[in-house]
């Protein structure tokens, strides 16, 4: 058998943990975009979870 463990280079494994760095900041920045928006609306937030859920069954069951 052959044995491929360490034939990832040192610049590959630096671009992957690149982008998962860039990920990682793009969700911090959505998340706090959207938890403005959540407190934006106040009392209406579980008002927009259920829309949010009922589109997401609709679209499940390929009725949207």
């Amino acid at each position: 058998m052959f044995d491929n463990r360490g034939d990832l280079g040192v610049e590959t494994l630096l671009k992957v943990v690149l982008v998962l760095v860039a990920l990682l900041l793009v969700m911090e920045i959505l998340g706090l975009i959207v938890d403005g928006v959540m407190s934006l609306l106040g009392p209406l937030r579980p008002l927009v979870s259920l829309v949010i859920l009922a589109l997401i069954v609709l679209w499940l069951l390929d009725r949207l």
